[in-house]
């Protein structure tokens, strides 16, 4: 067979089931091979969107997504997507084809040595040189890329080799588990617990990739300590359980800030540093940090962790609950900054001003959908509101990207979520600047008729960045963009579309959506003075 069908005949082995991507020359052999193979191929009309479907298939399943490209500007596109994807720990496989290796020693036509370009964006990648190696890099790519903390690998296929005969076959699949921490190890993180007046749980997206959220729950239930999610945290508990802190990640002050002020132990479980920074929440490493993680965490002044306990995050929590003794803390503090926290969203909850508050927005967005359902938020400044506002009962079911955070990735993530979750609701929350770095795929989900509703808030204008420029030097500076008009631009795709023209229409318009079972724009004007009142509001915040 080429080269090509045995790489196909590995990808088939490790159970992928999709690639997303755009074919070139570059890659004619390889998609040749996929004609005579079960994967299937999933055209996009961006190589960046590719790779946010494959990031968050991988996410949302833990087995590497698939994205392919061709070289040079294919390539270029895909890499934002591979990055992204690298810093958020969601397991992707990236392909790109290359020039023949008869010219990659000199200057030629759209060659640029991808191994290098993708090397600082990947855990791992390679050049296939010779077609033996096919089964090793593949193999290899796949167990790199899910062992923690999962990433991204990458592997370059030249033209010429592609078309190699060869004769091998695909490796064995191997299975690694990780190990559990000692008894020791467990020991002395309990005694850190019992002797610490107000532990604090800062729960991560590890939680949910380790599958531990169950055993956090009942870790949480038994010792009564207060668990705060980051954004890519969130659902590790209930926000029902009065034991929620709700979420951080805000860099100012926030009602959370005193939650981590009034803490003498902060027990990190499956954070990564990339989510929230820590000298946001411990400026000067003021409070020690109780580690609970799959690999050691990085070195920062603000975290200075006081004891790791490394390796399988649900068999680890589940020994910490045994060798935990149950307790009657008193958390009045908690039930305080939740009372404040959850007011705001109350509190607007009838709110009729237009256009429409972001508040009352998510509100409305939170009526609607059941604990289960999914929305992907964008990046902007619908983001924050989404991070701090939408309540979540369960992990992944509001995926946000806190690490690379690339405009672009709601509409691509919620073509994967409903892929993967056919059986579940899928909204995608996007800001009008964001939307527009991605809206081709409207195409791609109209195509594989996945019944997708895009929420899209329109202020016509970069509005995270505005926000931060009024807070900064008290004026904005080029930030204000013009906008087609979004309910022709849907209906050419052919979805369905509905303009917001009063607050009342916004709640039965999402009711609408998510029942019509076709894919859906709700264009949704947002009142975005409400950031700087937010701002006013948090800087008069006293713990």
């Amino acid at each position: 067979m080429k080269a090509a069908q045995l790489l196909i005949k590995c990808l088939e082995n490790e159970g992928v089931e999709y690639i997303f991507g755009v074919p070139g020359e570059e890659n004619l052999d390889i998609m040749d091979a996929l004609l005579d193979s079960s994967i299937e191929f999933i055209v996009t009309r961006h190589e960046t969107n590719a790779a946010f479907i494959a990031g968050t298939y991988g996410r949302l399943t833990g087995k590497p997504g698939v994205c392919l490209s061709t070289l040079g500007p294919g390539a270029t596109n895909l890499l934002t997507g591979v990055a992204n994807a690298n810093m958020d720990h969601s397991p992707l496989i990236a392909i790109t084809g290359q020039a023949g290796l008869d010219r990659q020693h000199k200057i030629s036509h759209q060659y640029y040595d991808l191994v290098s370009v993708f090397e600082p964006v990947t855990k791992w990648n390679a050049q296939v040189k010779t077609t033996d190696i096919i089964p090793e890099v593949v193999r290899k790519a796949f167990r790199v890329a899910t062992k923690e903390k999962p990433g991204a690998a990458h592997i370059d296929l030249p033209e010429d080799v592609a078309a190699m005969e060869v004769d091998s076959s695909p490796l064995e699949m191997m299975n690694h588990s990780l190990p559990e921490a000692s008894e020791r190890v467990i020991q002395e993180a309990a005694n850190l617990i019992e002797k610490a007046e107000h532990p604090l749980i800062l729960a991560g997206m590890g939680v949910e990739r380790g599958q531990a959220a169950d055993s956090l729950r009942e870790l949480v239930e038994k010792t009564r300590i207060p668990v705060v999610h980051s954004f890519m945290g969130k659902g590790a508990i209930s926000w029902r359980n009065e034991l929620s802190l709700l979420t951080a990640g805000l860099s100012s002050n926030d009602y959370i800030t005193c939650g981590f002020r009034e803490s003498d132990l902060i027990i990190a479980i499956g954070f990564d540093m990339a989510e929230y920074p820590p000298g946001n929440w411990n400026p000067g490493g003021r409070t020690p940090i109780l580690n609970i993680d799959t690999i050691e965490a990085e070195t920062d002044a603000s975290y200075p962790v006081k004891h790791h306990v490394l390796g399988d995050l649900n068999e680890n929590l589940q020994a910490l609950h045994k060798a935990l003794s149950p307790s009657s803390r008193d958390n009045k503090w908690v039930a305080n900054v939740r009372d404040k926290a959850l007011n705001e969203l109350e509190t607007f909850e009838n709110d009729s001003g237009f256009p429409v508050k972001p508040q009352k927005i998510i509100a409305d967005l939170r009526a609607v959908l059941n604990d289960e359902d999914i929305v992907i938020s964008d990046v902007g400044a619908h983001k924050m509101w989404m991070a701090r506002m939408y309540h979540t009962y369960e992990p992944n079911t509001c995926l946000i990207s806190n690490g690379l955070a690339s405009m672009g990735v709601a509409v691509p993530g919620a073509i994967a979520a409903k892929m993967v979750h056919p059986d579940k609701k899928v909204v995608a929350v996007c800001g009008d600047g964001a939307f527009q770095m991605s809206s081709a795929e409207l195409e791609t989900a109209k195509r594989l008729n996945l019944p997708i509703v895009i929420l899209l808030w329109r202020d016509e204008g970069y509005g995270l960045i505005e926000w931060k420029q009024l807070n900064e030097f008290n004026r904005s500076s080029h930030i204000k963009f013009g906008n087609p008009d979004f309910i022709q631009l849907a209906h050419s795709y052919g979805f369905e579309a509905i303009e917001i023209q009063n607050t009342g229409e916004l709640k039965p318009a999402l009711e609408k959506a998510v029942e019509m079972n076709k894919p859906v724009l709700i264009d949704c004007p947002v009142d975005y003075s409400e950031n700087m009142k937010l701002t006013e509001k948090l800087g008069k915040i006293l713990c």
